[in-house]
């Protein structure tokens, strides 16, 4: 039952992890990346549709992004998602077949800024992952009738050990990523 608890947990906090790594992603360093646009919504015949499945990225050079969709009925409204893209600062031109993302220098400030955006979305993943272990401590205390004392202290042991290696592994995202963003 403990171990059941504990591998439960640890697939969660793995997901966690994970997640966070791939929001990193989604902040644009100096090169232009196609997962900047992994997580836009494009309003396509009235329903919000992730931009993947509407066209292809390709990245041609370091500073931009090359949109071509499947259906051009779509460019308008995939070149209108991209403009309204909080934090990205580009400019999308539409020549009528493909849209073409040039992503700008970015500045100290901006890079500083982006810095924020990281460590915030960072914090907000270790708050997930201890919310997680919060769960899993509540669990445990409700097996307390059914195992010894001495088991839910070992549990509880390992649960810390296990919560403070995946916010060590945020970390360690959070500064790569950090990194990555300062280079100029």
């Amino acid at each position: 039952m403990i171990a059941d608890v504990l591998t439960e947990t640890a697939g969660r906090m793995e997901r966690a992890v994970e997640a966070a790594k791939e929001d990193f992603s989604t902040v644009r360093t100096g090169r232009a990346n196609p997962q900047l646009f992994q997580k836009l919504s494009v309003e396509y015949y009235g329903t919000p549709t992730p931009l993947a499945q509407l066209a292809s990225l390709n990245n041609p050079e370091a500073r931009t992004i090359i949109v071509t969709p499947y259906d051009k009925s779509a460019l308008k409204a995939i070149e209108q998602a991209i403009r309204d893209m909080p934090n990205l600062g580009a400019n999308p031109t539409n020549d009528g077949n493909i849209i073409r993302v040039t992503m700008p220098e970015l500045t100290q400030d901006r890079r500083k800024e982006y810095v924020k955006l990281v460590r915030s979305k960072g914090e907000d993943a270790k708050v997930h992952v201890r919310g997680i272990r919060r769960k899993a401590k509540d669990e445990l205390d409700a097996l307390k009738s059914e195992v010894g004392e001495d088991e839910l202290v070992r549990a509880e042991k390992d649960l810390d050990a296990l919560t403070r290696s995946h916010v060590d592994a945020i970390d360690e995202a959070l500064k790569r990523k950090e990194a990555e963003l300062l280079e100029v």
